[in-house]
């Protein structure tokens, strides 16, 4: 059987690999967070190499600062081992908890739900679901600094991009509105025949 290929995409003047990882940038774009594509490949030793997909600067909330973004459809086992030791490597020498040099989180499929409890839900069971392997989660903070719960990505209520922990008290820091509107352009963005995302930025 053939292996089957993504589509190219082309948004802002960049080729993205596929259109999912073109979808999270307008998402990005609609949180009106500053976003690189690909800016640079890692040697991790061991002869892995790796090239994360988005380079986000500005983040606010409890993770501040820079924060690579790894879009993922299908994790594979080679995909999990350059993940985890990315992340690994830019741990506290310490050992203690604390944000990754290299943070990283890990996103798949833009969320979808018709209520933003319903693109809550979706984050939750992909950041709890169980694998059956040592692989690293999609939208959970395990990779950004080593606590292992649910990341939620979003609009903060001063207007930023942040992550949010997934316990009521974090949650409600969250612009819901203006985070649920951000996914929505996400999931509906046409790049066909030259059509570019309207993109807003939604408070």
């Amino acid at each position: 059987m053939r292996e089957l290929k993504a589509i190219q995409t082309k948004y802002k003047g960049y080729l993205f690999r596929s259109r999912l990882e073109a979808r999270w940038a307008v998402f990005f774009d609609a949180c009106g967070v500053a976003w690189e594509y690909e800016p640079e490949g890692y040697d991790l030793g061991g002869g892995l190499y790796y090239l994360p997909d988005f380079l986000l600067h500005g983040v606010v909330g409890r993770d501040a600062g820079d924060l690579f973004v790894e879009v993922k459809g299908q994790m594979t086992e080679i995909d999990a081992l350059k993940i985890r030791r990315f992340v690994e490597l830019g741990m506290p020498d310490d050992g203690t908890i604390g944000k990754s040099r290299t943070a990283t989180l890990i996103v798949g499929n833009i969320p979808c739900g018709e209520t933003m409890r319903e693109i809550e839900e979706f984050v939750e069971d992909e950041a709890y679901a169980v694998t059956g392997h040592n692989w690293p989660t999609k939208f959970n903070f395990e990779t950004i600094d080593g606590d292992y719960f649910a990341a939620h990505p979003g609009i903060n209520h001063q207007g930023k991009f942040e992550l949010f922990g997934d316990d009521s008290s974090y949650l409600c820091e969250m612009n819901k509105r203006a985070t649920e509107r951000a996914y929505r352009i996400a999931r509906q963005a046409r790049f066909e025949h030259g059509e570019m995302p309207m993109i807003g930025r939604f408070r």
